[in-house]
């Protein structure tokens, strides 16, 4: 029930779940697949592999100091950097991010902190913006 449940919940994420239990620090770039836990520390910046689904979870106590690109996150610890998510991010109570995020879905619990800017992205948004970058350069007059 447990796994349907967090399936649901995570995207349903395919792999395995890679742990970094509190007391650990990692140093260094991590690209992963499936699901991996933040108890601890990383230092460097993690990333899904590329066409792979991914979920990322920074619980309470745990850290991140780097730029985080994955389709599906959810943090309760600290992030020091920019977050990209392409899916869904979810902020939790003890979330603190010193960063910019950039999400398509977010959900933000009452206690969560983003100290930078929030911005909304999608290939909808992306086209639109084009458009009136198009019809900007369009209107200026030629000198």
């Amino acid at each position: 029930m447990r796994n349907r449940r967090e399936a649901a919940l995570t995207g349903g994420s395919a792999g395995g779940t890679t742990l970094i239990s509190s007391g650990t620090t990692v140093k260094g770039d991590i690209t992963f697949c499936g699901q991996l836990d933040v108890e601890g520390s990383v230092v460097g910046s993690i990333q899904a592999e590329s066409g792979k689904d991914a979920v990322l979870r920074v619980v309470a106590g745990g850290k991140v100091s780097g730029e985080i690109k994955v389709p599906h996150a959810t943090v309760n610890g600290n992030v020091e950097g920019d977050i990209h998510t392409s899916e869904r991010l979810e902020l939790a109570e003890q979330a603190m991010i010193d960063g910019d995020v950039y999400y398509n879905l977010i959900e933000m619990s009452v206690g969560a902190k983003v100290n930078g800017g929030l911005r909304h992205t999608s290939s909808v948004a992306d086209d639109l913006a084009a458009k009136r970058e198009a019809k900007v350069a369009d209107t200026l007059p030629v000198s």
